[in-house]
């Protein structure tokens, strides 16, 4: 056990670290008083950092700042640059692309070419473009509540599926209760959208056979409350259980697509009647996918021969874009690839080994988990079951003295949880560093 005045202390000398060997990062903070909070999107400052890190460039898994720091980058924009910052090949078809138009509201030959290529991947026929996964996301909603009739959608304590309204509901001591940290949200949305504990197979057939719900929207492992695995057979009884009651299965695969090539569906089971695919499918471009079966294609179709002409409320003029088809067509063809996921995953092996073996040597009650190139390290003894076990076990202030000791020492993890991503341009020496740093944090805390 790691007392609150142990990781205080550490906390308040990595803070002083920090200031010092970042000036221009807290001269820039107080000089961008023309955004709001100093930074163009709030998210920029949840860092556990004093001020935040303002980055200079990134190449491979590294990062530099502008005030000279290289990091090992584990981050890698949060999945958006899982398979590394500015791949040559992404790179020069921009590069090309931007000669060449950026926006057409029009098809292209290479959108052609990708639609093929998304398909022999994930394994489903169909696809649209949007710009973001939330917009995927809602967009998978209205049309799973417009084919199937039903109003309702389900969705798992904890789970996170961008800035979707439907999403936004927990769980209580068992009760259904809107997010509170919520800005502006006046509807009640209990009423379109029932939540319950991943792995709860029992509430799953419960709410599946009331005969109301559209779609299931979930990730195949949570990856938002810390990593939450999927109990044996759970996903599968998932999959019997939509089959049966008529439900459309929905896979967010915007963070799982790490578990290996094709995504948590096509490598572990089952497949899901839609997917959704965002951040990581254009390298870092503001762009995401949603696939789906050709059942589900007949019924969109149908759906579309029956309502009025007029806006659908999917999409927006800048969905499917040049640019972002550029930026896709040129990663599926030439850096999301099978070899690419072979290093990834020997990456997060030797990890995870590394971890694993310092906490142990420090004698530690936490426990490491990986799903392909994704990993995390949980300041728990045991495994969560679900979203409400996951939120109990979350020490922030001790997750935070981590991160900034690793920080202040070139490591960058995600910032809002311990999570590392491998990428297949993540080297041993980088693994091996981020080893010795958590070592060494450890080592800090239980001085």
């Amino acid at each position: 056990m790691i007392s609150g005045a142990a990781i205080a202390r550490v906390a308040a000398h990595e803070a002083e670290r920090f200031r010092a060997a970042n000036p221009r990062a807290l001269a820039h903070q107080a000089a961008a008083t023309g955004w709001f909070q100093s930074v163009p999107f709030h998210w920029m400052t949840d860092w556990p950092s004093p001020v935040p890190i303002v980055a200079a460039a990134a190449k491979d898994a590294t990062l530099t700042s502008t005030d000279g720091q290289t990091y090992d980058d584990f981050c890698l924009g949060d999945t958006a640059s899982l398979f590394g910052h500015s791949p040559p090949a992404l790179a020069a078809a921009l590069a090309t692309q931007a000669g060449e138009g950026l926006s057409y509201m029009l098809p292209t030959e290479r959108g052609a070419a990708l639609s093929a290529k998304l398909a022999a991947m994930f394994g489903l026929p169909q696809w649209q473009v949007t710009t973001t996964a939330s917009e995927a996301n809602r967009a998978v909603i209205r049309w799973c509540r417009g084919i199937s009739g039903r109003t309702k959608i389900l969705i798992f304590n904890g789970a996170y599926h961008g800035a979707v309204d439907d999403a936004f509901v927990d769980l209580n001591n068992g009760q259904p209760v809107m997010r509170a940290s919520l800005i502006g949200q006046v509807h009640d949305l209990r009423d379109t959208t029932t939540v319950i504990e991943f792995n709860d197979e029992d509430a799953l057939a419960a709410a599946l056979r009331g005969g109301d719900i559209a779609c299931v929207l979930a990730e195949p492992v949570m990856t938002n409350v810390g990593m939450v695995r999927d109990a044996p057979g759970f996903l599968q009884t998932l999959r019997t259980l939509c089959n049966e009651t008529g439900t459309l299965l929905v896979f967010d695969e915007t963070h799982t697509i790490s578990s290996g090539y094709g995504g948590h569906g096509v490598t572990q089971g089952p497949k899901p009647d839609l997917m959704v695919v965002g951040k990581s499918i254009g390298g870092g471009m503001p762009c995401a996918v949603y696939g789906f079966t050709a059942d589900v294609a007949a019924r969109m179709t149908a759906l579309n021969q029956l309502r009025p002409a007029g806006h659908s409320g999917i999409g927006t003029t800048l969905s499917a874009n040049a640019l972002a088809i550029t930026a896709m067509d040129a990663m599926l063809s030439d850096v999301i690839t099978p070899a690419a996921y072979d290093h990834m995953r020997r990456g997060a092996a030797r990890l995870v080994a590394g971890l694993e073996q310092e906490i142990a040597a420090a004698n530690l009650d936490w426990h490491v988990t990986q799903v392909g190139a994704r990993v995390e390290f949980l300041t728990c003894p045991t495994p969560p079951r679900n979203g409400g076990e996951a939120k109990a076990a979350m020490q922030p202030a001790l997750e935070a003295a981590i991160h900034l000791f690793l920080a202040n020492r070139g490591i960058l993890l995600a910032p809002f949880h311990n999570m590392m991503l491998v990428s297949p341009v993540t080297g041993d020496d980088q693994i091996d560093r981020l080893v010795r740093g958590f070592a060494d944090c450890a080592k800090a805390l239980k001085e």
